[in-house]
């Protein structure tokens, strides 16, 4: 894993007035594999019109790369363990705040996985909270930035058989 590159391009042409700031702020984000996302400041920072509300902000897909990294994590440590998982879902949220005189930044950001399980009984509480602080310990991105990330998982699901 160590030394690998992972890349993004983005792309943005200026549509309206840019000297006076009145321009769209959407723009494209392409991956390898072909893959293009529309993308835009958030309505949050930039008001519409310029933001695109229908894109993916940077914010957005911040919160979204910690909350999939955190999943992956989760499930590769989960079917290690031999537990079946028949979903997850989580309803990630990051918190933005001031930190400094003209600074922002997102401080917190609060994971809500749900998981059903394959089983015909739950197990032990403790087995979720485990495999979570595990995963959290390995997530690539969780390890890559400093602001707080908090798991609230909620209660494990038995999938119908």
């Amino acid at each position: 894993m160590a030394g690998h590159f992972h890349t993004a391009q983005v792309e943005w042409a200026c549509d309206g007035d840019y000297a006076s700031g009145a321009y769209s702020r959407g723009h494209i984000w392409r991956f390898d594999g072909g893959l293009e996302l529309p993308a835009s400041a958030s309505p949050t920072v930039v008001p519409l019109p310029h933001a695109v509300e229908a894109a993916v902000d940077p914010e957005e897909a911040f919160v979204a790369a910690i909350s999939s990294c955190h999943m992956l994590s989760f499930l590769d440590l989960a079917r290690r363990a031999k537990f079946v998982i028949a979903s997850y879902s989580d309803n990630a949220q990051g918190e933005m705040s001031r930190v400094g005189r003209g600074k922002m930044a997102i401080t917190k950001v609060v994971l809500r996985p749900e998981v059903t399980l394959v089983a015909d009984e739950l197990p032990d509480p403790t087995w979720l909270t485990d495999l979570h602080e595990k995963a959290h310990e390995i997530c690539f991105i969780a390890n890559s930035v400093k602001c707080e990330i908090v798991i609230e998982a909620r209660p494990t699901r038995l999938a119908t058989t």
